[in-house]
């Protein structure tokens, strides 16, 4: 079973990838779901082993995206910021698109 972080982890890191890191999601959505050309995605949730994503499609479909850790399963909350850095960095290699830096 995945490890489950806490309410205010879970909403924290949800506000702050909604608000601030809105083109992430998206990149991270065209990545690794189905569709290249997604309109928005939102973070919804996360657990130890990934991430979950509500993913709109060019035609209008919303779709629900889960993406697993690229390091595989997490427990800690900073491990929670790394792997969602890796899995836009994953993003941006798979779309050609040279990654902003990380500070």
């Amino acid at each position: 079973m995945p490890h489950s972080f806490d309410d205010a982890t879970i909403a924290g890191v949800l506000r702050h990838m909604n608000s601030d890191h809105t083109d992430d999601n998206i990149l991270i959505a065209r990545a690794f779901g189905n569709d290249q050309a997604a309109v928005s995605a939102t973070m919804t949730s996360f657990d130890g082993d990934g991430g979950q994503w509500e993913v709109t499609g060019a035609g209008g479909a919303v779709e629900a995206l889960r993406v697993p850790w690229p390091g595989g399963p997490i427990t800690e909350r900073p491990e929670v910021r790394r792997e969602i850095v890796a899995l836009y960095d994953d993003a941006c290699e798979r779309l050609g698109i040279e990654p902003r830096p990380h500070g």
